[in-house]
């Protein structure tokens, strides 16, 4: 396995593997499936916003779009927002 510094560390899979597992590091990675990621929230939101309410409006400047965002982002909160519910129970053969 390579060392930090040297050439090497990350040319292969086995050594990449080795070295972000290693738990030694001060930084730890830890691997998920891609479908669990927050991000995902992120883009339901801004999916949300758009559809809702960036398609359907004219704007004259940056605070009216401001304020506009602002207002609907109140709005959805008091009528629509709920917590999204996980509905993936995990890999039957995942570590």
């Amino acid at each position: 396995m390579g060392r930090k510094g040297k050439e090497g560390i990350l040319q292969s899979m086995d050594s990449r593997a080795d070295f972000l597992s290693d738990e030694y590091h001060r930084i730890r990675f830890v691997y998920i499936p891609k479908h669990t990621s927050w991000l995902n929230q992120i883009e339901c939101w801004f999916s949300i916003l758009v559809r809702r309410l960036l398609k359907r409006i004219t704007v004259r400047s940056t605070e009216e779009l401001s304020q506009k965002i602002l207002n609907f982002i109140d709005y959805f909160n008091q009528h629509f927002a709920k917590p999204f519910v996980w509905k993936f129970k995990g890999f039957k053969d995942h570590k």
